[in-house]
C-alpha cells in the first residue's frame, strides 16, 4: 500500500447523488474523460476482516442514469464490473448523470465498504496541473485514496509535465496484463484451475480437496469439484441436466446402469459436503439434500447436474473401464526386479544428491534452527558446485514496480556493493493462477536474454518456502513509460533508436521460437547509458515454429493483436502488432485505440483505424499502418508481408543495424544517474513503499506442493 504522508491529500464526501441527477435528466457528451488511479484503502470500525490478512481489491461499477417513465431517474449499469489492481487505472467519459461505485472487497467476495460518487465530481478534483489525490469517505466506514487525472476532449497528446515540478509519481496508464486460464475439456465439461481456501470434498474419488498441496479444477459450467489428477476419468456429463446426458444413456445401453437417485431434503447434525460442488452444505436445517438408498448428498443447486449413477463408484468404474481399453501392449509386463545400487556407489550418491536436493525448503526455518543464514555444505571432492543464492545474500532497498505477480524490489548484494533487481513472486499465488509453467518458460527466457544485448540478463534465480525470487541487472534508466510521463511523446530521433533497439531483441526472441506476448512501455527499460532492454518475459510462449502455434487468450488490452481476440491460433504476429501500438505511442503520446471499458477497447481495435496527425512524417505513418494491418500474415513484420522485412523499411533509413546490434550507436537519450542505487527514475508511487515481503497464510503455507518447484533455481555463470 502506498503511503499516505507523502501526498498532498484532501478529504471528501460525496452525498446527494439522487438530488443532483434529478436536475440532470438529459445524457449528453462530455467534455473529456478521467484516468483514475486506485492507491490504496484504510480501513475503518466497521472493516473487520475474516483473514489475518487484510488483502482488499476494488469492484468498479459504471453507472447512467436513465430517466424510466413511473419511477423517475435511476442508475442503470450497461457496463460489465471491472476490478483494476492496485496502482492501476481506469479510465470514464464524463457524461451527465454518470456514477462511479467503488466497492472495496474482500476474498471472497465479501463486502466491506463502498461509494459512489458522480464522475463530473472527481473532474472537478483535478485543479492542480490536472492531477488530484483525494481520499473518499467510504460507507460504513473507511476511506479509499485515488489519484485522477482529468483529459480535455480537444487534447490531441498527453499534457506535458514540467520535469522541475516536483512529482507525485503522476498519474499513469500502467495497466495490468490479462491472462485467461487454460480450459480443460473432458465430457463437455470446461475444467479451470481452481485454488480451495476451504476443505473441499472431490466428486470423483471423495477425498479432500483443498490448499495448495493438491491442486483441483472446477467445471466452468456446472461448478464440478474435482482432483487435477481426477478430472480426465469423470464420468458424468455437462452441462445441464445430467439424466438424459450421453453418459447415463451409454451406461444404461453398455452396462445396465441407469439407476436415479432418490434424493429427500435433509437436516444434518455435523459438517457435510455436496458430493457434486464439494463445498460445504450450509445452514441450521434443510442444507441439502440426500439420497435414500446410496447416502450421495447435494446442494439444492446441484441436483440437476447429478448424473444418474445411484450405488455406483465412479472410481473404481472408470479404472476397469480405463483397463478394458488397453491394448495388450500397453499392459504392464511382469518385469524383473531392479537390484538395489550400493552405498558407495556412483550411481547412489547422484540419485542421493538428486533427493536430497533443498529447493522448496523454506530459509526462514532452516534459519531458526541454525541462528542464522544456511551454510554452504562443504564441495565433494573432484565435483564442481553451482552457488545456490538466498534471501541472507541480498538486503532490500526499495519497491521498483508492482503487479498482480509480486513485486520488483531494488536489492543490494551484501558485500559486493553491486545491485539488482529482484522480481518476487508469491507461490500461493503462481499455485493458485497455475502459473508454474508460465514461471519455468520465464526462468529460461531470461536465461536466454544474457546471449542479447538488448533483453534483461539474469544473475540468478532461488526460492524460500512462501516466495520465489528472479535477480536480475539493475536498470537505472528507468521505463519509457516513466518517460513519456515527463515529455509527453518522444522525438523523432529518439522513437526511431528505440524501436529499432526493440526490434532487434523481438527478433532474437522469435528465431529461438519464443512470442513476447507483452510488450509495452512498462516493459522497455533503459540502461544508465540509454539503450533499452526488454524485460518482464512472464507471459512468454516457447516453441512457436510453423504449424505450431498459441491460443492462450492473453496480454495488455491496449496491446492486445485482434487475431487474440477473434479466439484464432496465433504466431509472433502478436508481438508486431503490439510493438505497432508502442511505437505509435512513442511518437504520438496518446495510444491508437480507446473505449470506456474492455469491451469497448477491443471492438476499437477490431474495427477502428488509428488516427495519424498531419505533422507525423510520411515513412512513420507508413509503418504504423503497416504493423495495424488485422491480416496476420500480411502483417509487417511477417514473412508475407508484401512491403518486405521491417529493417529495410524507410522509417529505419539511417540505422545501421550492425552497429546498433553491437550497442556502437551513442542513444539519442541519456538518463540522469547520481549512483549505482539511484531510483529517480522510478515511479514515486512504487519507490515510496516499503520493501518488504507480502506474508503467506502460514496454516495455508502448510499445504503447499514444494515439488512443483523443483528446478527453478539458476546461477549464471557470470555470478560466479
Amino acid at each position: 500500500m502506498i503511503n499516505s504522508s507523502n501526498y498532498r491529500s484532501k478529504t471528501f464526501n460525496f452525498e446527494g447523488v439522487q438530488n443532483w441527477l434529478s436536475s440532470k435528466i438529459q445524457k449528453m457528451p462530455g467534455t473529456g474523460f478521467i484516468r483514475v488511479k486506485l492507491l490504496q484503502v484504510e480501513k475503518g470500525p466497521t472493516m473487520k476482516s475474516e483473514n489475518e490478512m487484510f488483502d482488499p481489491y476494488v469492484a468498479i461499477n459504471v453507472k447512467e442514469s436513465v430517466n424510466t417513465p413511473g419511477r423517475g431517474i435511476q442508475l442503470v449499469q450497461k457496463k460489465r464490473t471491472i476490478y483494476p489492481e492496485w496502482n492501476t487505472c481506469f479510465d470514464a467519459h464524463l457524461y451527465d448523470g454518470r456514477v462511479i461505485n467503488m466497492v472495496v472487497m474482500e476474498r471472497p467476495n465479501r463486502l466491506l465498504a463502498e461509494i459512489s460518487v458522480l464522475a463530473k465530481i472527481l473532474s472537478e478534483k483535478c485543479t492542480d496541473g490536472n492531477i488530484a489525490t483525494i481520499w473518499l469517505e467510504l460507507k460504513p466506514s473507511g476511506r479509499l485514496q485515488v489519484q485522477i487525472r482529468y483529459f480535455s476532449e480537444n487534447e490531441e497528446q498527453v499534457p506535458t509535465i514540467d520535469p522541475d515540478k516536483p512529482q507525485t509519481g503522476g498519474i499513469t496508464r500502467r495497466r495490468g496484463a490479462i491472462k485467461q486460464q487454460k480450459v480443460h475439456e473432458v465430457k463437455g465439461h470446461q475444467f479451470i484451475a481452481k485454488f480451495f481456501r476451504q476443505p473441499t470434498y472431490c466428486s470423483f474419488c471423495n477425498e479432500f480437496l483443498w490448499g495448495l498441496n493438491k491442486q483441483g479444477y472446477a467445471c466452468k459450467v456446472c461448478n464440478c469439484a474435482v482432483h487435477k489428477k481426477c478430472h480426465d476419468k469423470i464420468l458424468g456429463r455437462c452441462p445441464g441436466s445430467a439424466k438424459e446426458s450421453r453418459e447415463t444413456k451409454m451406461m444404461s445401453e453398455r452396462f445396465n446402469i441407469n439407476v436415479p437417485h432418490r434424493f429427500k431434503v435433509n437436516n444434518y447434525m455435523s459438517p457435510t459436503f455436496c458430493d457434486h460442488c464439494g463445498s460445504l452444505l450450509v445452514g441450521l436445517f434443510r442444507q441439502g439434500l440426500k439420497c435414500e438408498v446410496c447416502g450421495i448428498n447435494c446442494h439444492k443447486k446441484c441436483e440437476k447436474s447429478m448424473p444418474n449413477l445411484c450405488g455406483v463408484n465412479q472410481k473404481l468404474l472408470a479404472e476397469m473401464l480405463q483397463e478394458v481399453r488397453k491394448t495388450p501392449s500397453q499392459k504392464k509386463p511382469n518385469l524383473p526386479t531392479i537390484p538395489q545400487v550400493e552405498s558407495g556407489s556412483n550411481l547412489a550418491n547422484e540419485n542421493r544428491e538428486e533427493s536430497s536436493d533443498e529447493e522448496g525448503e523454506g530459509y526462514e526455518q532452516i534459519w531458526e534452527k541454525q541462528g542464522g543464514p544456511p551454510l554452504q555444505p562443504p564441495p565433494r571432492a573432484g565435483v564442481t558446485t553451482t552457488r545456490k543464492f538466498s534471501p541472507a545474500d541480498f538486503t532490500f532497498l526499495k519497491v521498483l514496480g508492482k503487479g498482480s505477480f509480486g513485486k520488483v524490489m531494488l536489492a543490494e548484494q551484501k558485500g559486493q556493493n553491486k545491485f539488482y533487481a529482484i522480481k518476487v513472486l508469491k507461490k500461493d499465488v503462481v499455485l493458485e493462477d497455475d502459473d508454474v509453467e508460465c514461471t519455468m518458460i520465464e526462468k529460461r527466457v531470461l536465461a536466454l536474454g544474457c546471449n542479447h544485448p538488448f533483453l534483461t540478463h539474469l544473475h540468478s534465480t532461488f526460492q524460500t518456502k512462501s516466495h520465489l525470487f528472479f535477480v536480475m541487472e539493475y536498470l537505472n534508466g528507468g521505463d519509457l513509460m516513466f518517460h513519456i510521463q515527463l515529455s509527453g511523446k518522444f522525438d523523432l530521433p529518439r522513437a526511431q533508436f528505440y524501436a529499432a533497439e526493440i526490434v532487434a531483441g523481438l527478433q532474437f526472441m522469435h528465431s529461438n521460437g519464443i512470442v513476447y506476448r507483452d510488450l509495452k512501455l512498462d516493459n522497455v527499460l533503459l540502461d544508465r547509458d540509454g539503450h533499452i532492454k526488454i524485460a518482464d518475459f512472464g507471459m512468454c510462449k516457447e516453441k512457436v515454429f510453423g504449424e505450431n502455434k498459441a491460443t492462450t487468450f492473453c496480454g495488455t488490452p491496449d496491446y492486445i493483436a485482434p487475431e487474440i481476440l477473434k479466439g484464432l491460433r496465433y504466431n509472433a504476429s502478436v508481438d508486431w502488432w503490439s510493438f505497432g501500438v508502442l511505437l505509435y505511442e512513442m511518437m504520438i503520446g496518446q495510444s491508437p485505440f480507446h473505449g470506456d471499458d474492455e469491451d469497448d477497447l477491443f471492438h476499437s481495435i477490431l474495427n477502428d483505424t488509428p488516427h495519424y496527425p498531419r505533422w507525423l512524417p510520411k515513412e512513420a505513418a507508413s509503418i504504423l499502418s503497416l504493423l495495424f494491418i488485422r491480416s496476420p500474415r500480411e502483417r509487417m513484420g511477417m514473412p508475407d508481408c508484401t512491403a518486405g522485412p521491417v529493417r529495410s523499411q524507410a522509417f529505419f533509413r539511417n540505422t545501421d543495424w550492425e552497429k546498433l546490434e553491437a550497442r556502437q550507436i551513442p542513444p539519442p537519450f541519456k538518463p540522469k544517474i547520481k549512483s549505482d542505487s539511484d531510483i529517480s527514475n522510478f515511479d514515486t508511487d512504487f519507490t515510496m513503499e516499503k520493501p518488504n515481503l507480502t506474508p503467506t497464510d502460514k496454516e495455508l503455507l502448510k499445504t503447499m506442493n514444494q515439488e512443483v518447484f523443483h528446478g527453478f533455481s539458476f546461477t549464471s555463470t557470470d555470478a560466479l
